[in-house]
């Protein structure tokens, strides 16, 4: 495969917070961290200390990865945040996070998570909508979980919500490796489609 279509150095990993959630998504995640470091790709992720976002962060360091962490001063202040990554970002709340992870990024995946990771998630597809984030999305679609949002975002291209060219947006990857694969396969979004944000 050839790998230089994308220069990806950093990926921002969105995911669930949650230690209540089954196994198959922490071991996808884990294998997610483990090919990050392998391929010397840098994580970005909101530097939470429980559920995948601890255990794609651990890996990536348990395999001598570099992993960067962002997260609002609040939830530092409430201990919430992993204490053995490579770098700490301390930012003032969640929309400077949000804008500074993407920022930072050359591509996103998105795990299984909630509402804050759906947000995450939604927000940045949003933003390539409008032409303003240009990198690879990518699902990683473990036990099918966004099978139901995806079938909703082609609901929304189907009643003319969305125009047919979005559902181009995102990628979806069934297992970590795929996800990886697409970071490198998928072509960088072209700024000029802001000429099909207005339906």
């Amino acid at each position: 495969m050839n790998h230089s279509m994308n220069n990806i150095n950093k990926v921002c990993v969105y995911s669930a917070s949650s230690t209540q959630i089954d196994e198959a998504y922490f071991s996808a995640a884990r294998t997610l961290g483990t090919l990050l470091a392998e391929k010397g790709i840098s994580l970005i992720n909101g530097a939470g200390k429980m559920g995948l976002m601890a255990a794609v962060t651990d890996a990536v360091m348990q395999h001598g990865g570099e992993a960067i962490g962002v997260i609002p001063r609040f939830m530092v202040e409430q201990g919430w945040h992993h204490t053995g990554m490579s770098q700490l970002l301390i930012v003032n709340d969640m929309h400077e996070r949000k804008q500074t992870m993407a920022k930072l990024s050359d591509a996103v995946i998105a795990l299984p998570g909630g509402c804050g990771t759906l947000e995450e998630l939604l927000e940045v597809i949003t933003w390539k909508q409008l032409g303003l984030y240009l990198n690879p999305i990518i699902l990683l679609n473990t036990k099918g979980y966004f099978t139901p949002l995806l079938e909703m975002m082609q609901r929304a291209v189907d009643e003319h919500f969305m125009r047919i060219q979005h559902a181009a947006i995102w990628r979806v990857a069934q297992t970590p490796e795929e996800a990886v694969e697409m970071l490198f396969t998928t072509p960088r979004w072209d700024s000029s489609v802001r000429k099909f944000a207005a339906i």
